[in-house]
């Protein structure tokens, strides 16, 4: 291992890193590590060993491992030395525009968590209005219906996937009203969401072309409802909110992209914790014992659910000039991953931290959202999600059974789940 070189900020203390070539076991890009569900002793080693190292010439090429809760957090609040601009490959390791990607490989959908600032702000402005504490009160009532109708349909005592009946149906539904969208083919948004959020398929030329033609597909579809609402007055839903705003004069690209970001950040983070929050549990009885015994602690605990599941793995950025980043020597032009699914398991901020601990007094220190600028525009929303569920199992004293062990996504960007096997009973 190098010698750490000396930290350049005032106050901080260098910090082991190192330099690896792959394949090597700090190489946390490979799918079957998240499919099979054995992440957590590999990022424990980095946090423990080096916490921030580098990876040559893995499967998504060259990038730094940062892993703590801490050096994220400093890596976050720097956003005009590190990048999460689209023009130098985005937010994820998926290598979406390098030089070597040609043709239609090269499509580059702007959208603007990937981008800088001033533009990012721009068009953040646009859409964090529907998500503001007025209207999540005003959108409470509807999503409380809408799930205690739901959780009425389900069956006691025999087997179904909670992961299509639950977690994908209630997150669906809040997209189509989102947007506005035609409720009979609100499952498209399932759909285009998997394969636009799906980095592994930039493995492969032939999974590059199919994620693609979905995104055309998409593009396509919501180009129609686009040019339906252009005709019609300022409304709430988001794709209202883009055309009466700066952002009507968006390419095809860039629109898509930011629908990308709308429906696969919409979708995957409540979807994936809500299927964490069956899965979880029934891991950990004595804390479920608890929260059935104090409806009070549901808040918390939604929380706590979010930073154990952490259901997006990482997020890129790139290195605008040389940085000396607790001692690890960034040079421009690096690629930087920032492991929130490592951050939200440091021992040194979250005691027990790969336990579930649903009256955690930091549970909210969870970096699952983010931090700094880009922190998620629809956070509140999720937790209002996942909170109603938790409230509408408890006020039917509703129990989730696991019957085997949940099918993984195969994947290092989104953390989630594709099938849990499940049965309900009353406590």
């Amino acid at each position: 291992m190098a010698a750490p070189a000396k930290a350049v900020q005032a106050g901080f203390e260098p910090v082991p890193w190192q330099i690896n070539e792959a394949p090597h076991r700090w190489d946390v890009t490979p799918p079957d590590i998240y499919a099979e569900d054995r992440w957590q002793p590999v990022f424990a080693e980095m946090r423990r060993q080096a916490p921030i190292n580098k990876i040559n010439n893995s499967g998504f090429g060259s990038y730094w491992n940062v892993t703590t809760h801490k050096a994220i957090q400093h890596v976050e609040a720097l956003p005009d030395i590190f990048s999460s601009s689209f023009e130098y490959g985005g937010i994820s390791l998926a290598p979406m525009n390098e030089p070597d990607m040609e043709g239609s490989d090269r499509v580059i959908l702007p959208m603007f968590i990937a981008m800088d600032r001033p533009k990012h702000t721009e068009e953040r402005r646009v859409v964090a209005p529907a998500f503001t504490p007025a209207e999540m009160e005003r959108m409470t009532g509807d999503i409380r219906r809408r799930t205690g109708e739901l959780l009425d349909s389900l069956p006691l005592g025999t087997d179904f996937d909670w992961v299509d009946s639950v977690s994908i149906e209630l997150t669906t539904q809040m997209l189509a009203i989102l947007f506005d969208f035609p409720w009979e083919d609100r499952r498209k948004l399932t759909l285009w969401s998997d394969y636009a959020g799906n980095i592994e398929l930039f493995r492969t030329p032939e999974g590059r072309q199919a994620r693609l033609e979905k995104i055309y597909e998409m593009g396509a579809y919501f180009q129609r409802l686009w040019d339906e609402r252009k005709q019609k007055g300022e409304a709430p839903d988001l794709i209202s909110r883009m055309i009466h705003s700066p952002m009507k004069d968006m390419d095809a690209n860039e629109f898509m992209g930011n629908l990308i970001l709308l429906i696969v950040g919409g979708n995957d983070t409540t979807r994936n914790t809500m299927s964490g929050y069956a899965y979880g549990l029934n891991q950990y009885p004595q804390e479920r014992e608890k929260l059935e015994q104090n409806s009070a602690l549901i808040p918390n605990a939604v929380s706590e659910i979010i930073r154990w599941q952490t259901p997006l793995a990482h997020m890129r950025r790139t290195a605008l000039c040389d940085y000396d980043l607790f001692g690890a020597p960034i040079q421009k032009g690096d690629r930087v991953a920032l492991w929130y699914l490592s951050a939200n398991r440091d021992e040194s901020v979250f005691e027990r931290a790969d336990d579930i601990i649903v009256d955690r007094e930091n549970a909210r220190r969870h970096l699952s959202f983010g931090y700094g600028i880009h922190r998620c525009v629809g956070a509140r929303l999720a937790e209002l999600q996942i909170r109603i569920l938790l409230e509408e199992m408890a006020a039917r004293r509703l129990r989730i059974n696991l019957q085997q062990e949940p099918e993984r996504v195969p994947a290092c960007f989104v953390h989630g789940y594709k099938k849990m096997i499940v049965n309900l009973s009353r406590y």
